[in-house]
């Protein structure tokens, strides 16, 4: 299996390929590490890959192949190299969170979104870079060094899973796992031009992935086309004993939902995509808008009804994120004081100084301003003001979104983001920094599906579009994005 060949190999091809016998994990698994040497995906290059071990995966990968001897069977994702943020825990290799304070750390468990995965058989070849404890809008809040864009490496992947995205945009791997909690995978996956994919809340277990703000976070999906976003999900969605919030709902086949425009004249017949007005500001960036204006041309060609809709408290999302988050991350980051787990500085000055000595040289600027920051909306005297107006508030984001889509509304378009992929260190104000997830936030914060898909370039940069649907309605979601993609074609691309 040449390099060449590699890199424009779906996750479902490679499957079908192992099961078939014309290849073998082993090979895809070497084809996966030979494609990262020579795009440079190690530290002093791109710094897309944090942990690998070779050697692991391919004996992984020579156990798998020993498995399917005999049989032409083999699991949906029989021998597909795939990475993993650092911030989901595996078995064998780091998880760091791309943190000082968790240096060396190996998991004793692993994520059950990953034992999924390595059941239908997957193999985890790396661990990506990202943000520190996945706060971050760009992947430069590592404390590994920044992750560059494929795409062009003066700028950013996105973040906080720019990692993986990049992993997946620079042919290393077809598929991806990374985590949402603002838009931390919609948002690269608009950098990168790929296909990123964030399930309703609960409907992926959360065990394994290192807490950020609990009732935000999603394990979700990149991938090179929604073919391979969809079956990803499928493999990874269903309840699980282990996490409470976890949904113990059916899960759908996602892929029996395409209609490819090549077979149906009208693919979207009946379909209803609003268009909420207030993601397309006049400060919305030309080239950006002029591209979902086609793609929105497309649905309609397609036989979908395009109207306009509204959701009105839209610009209160990103206050309102970056006081839940916040206040969230605070509880949930206090395990990491140096006694557990992880790193520690010694004191001689007793238990409390020793917190102060691990944490402030464990944690990063970004992780200690947020942490800062929750910690005050929780405090005596502004909970109130600050965390339960801010809850209050979100009920609104959510009722928005209900209303929408009780009236008949199938899927929204918007933009994915505001810009495309903005030079490394062009932004230092942190508030201009949390600005990138305006168009993303509102997903999380209703709990709601939402998926970036290209849509094509402005000066060469990729431009996502991204759909949102119902709680629990990814198959509406992946019907019209299978849909968009086959009628954009390479245009989604160029």
């Amino acid at each position: 299996m040449s390099v060449a060949d590699f890199p424009t190999l779906t996750a479902d091809a490679i499957a079908a390929r192992v099961r078939q016998g014309t290849v073998t994990p082993a090979e895809m698994v070497r084809a996966s590490f030979e494609r990262g040497r020579s795009v440079g995906a190690g530290r002093d290059a791109l710094n897309i890959v944090l942990w690998s071990d070779e050697d692991a995966a391919v004996k992984e990968a020579e156990t798998l192949s020993s498995q399917f001897a005999g049989a032409s069977k083999g699991g949906r994702l029989a021998g597909v190299p795939i990475a993993v943020k650092d911030n989901i825990a595996t078995l064998g290799l780091p998880t760091t969170c791309a943190s000082k304070i968790l240096a060396g750390y190996i998991s004793p468990y692993e994520a059950t979104a990953i034992t999924r995965l390595r059941e239908e058989g997957a193999i985890v070849v790396s661990k990506t870079n990202c943000d520190e404890f996945a706060m971050g809008s760009s992947t430069e809040n590592s404390a590994y060094g920044p992750t560059r864009n494929p795409v062009d490496i003066r700028r950013v992947p996105g973040g906080s899973s720019g990692g993986s995205a990049a992993a997946v945009a620079a042919g290393i791997v077809p598929i991806a796992l990374g985590s949402e909690t603002g838009g931390s995978v919609r948002q690269p996956a608009a950098f990168c031009g790929i296909v990123g994919v964030k399930p309703t809340y609960g409907r992926v277990s959360r065990y394994g992935l290192v807490a950020f703000a609990s009732s935000l976070d999603h394990i979700s999906a990149f991938a090179r086309n929604v073919d391979d976003a969809a079956l990803t999900l499928e493999v990874m969605a269903g309840v699980d004993p282990r996490d409470s919030t976890s949904a113990d709902l059916p899960v759908p086949s996602y892929r029996e939902q395409f209609v490819s425009p090549v077979t149906m004249a009208k693919p979207l017949n009946g379909v209803t995509v609003g268009v909420p007005r207030e993601y397309f500001p006049d400060s919305l960036d030309a080239g950006i808008r002029k591209l979902c204006d086609r793609a929105l041309d497309s649905l309609r060609s397609l036989g979908a009804t395009v109207r306009d809709v509204s959701l009105p408290h839209t610009s209160l999302a990103i206050p309102v994120y970056y006081i839940i988050a916040p206040a969230e991350a605070s509880s949930n980051l206090a395990r990491f004081d140096g006694v557990r787990y992880g790193q520690r500085i010694a004191s001689g000055d007793g238990l409390r100084s020793m917190y102060d000595a691990t944490r402030s040289a464990g944690f990063g600027p970004e992780v200690t301003r947020r942490i800062l920051l929750g910690t005050y909306v929780l405090s005596a005297g502004y909970y109130d003001a600050y965390y339960r107006k801010a809850q209050e508030v979100r009920a609104l984001i959510t009722g928005d979104f209900t209303s929408v889509f009780a009236d008949g509304v199938d899927v929204l378009f918007t933009p994915t983001t505001p810009t495309t992929a903005f030079a490394i260190g062009s932004i230092s104000d942190p508030y201009e920094m949390y600005l990138s997830d305006i168009f993303t936030a509102t997903a999380n914060l209703a709990g709601v599906p939402a998926m970036s898909m290209p849509v094509g370039r402005v000066e060469g940069l990729p431009v996502g579009g991204q759909l949102i649907a119902d709680h629990f309605a990814e198959p509406k979601m992946f019907r019209v994005a299978y849909a968009l993609e086959q009628a954009l074609g390479d245009e989604a691309h160029r």
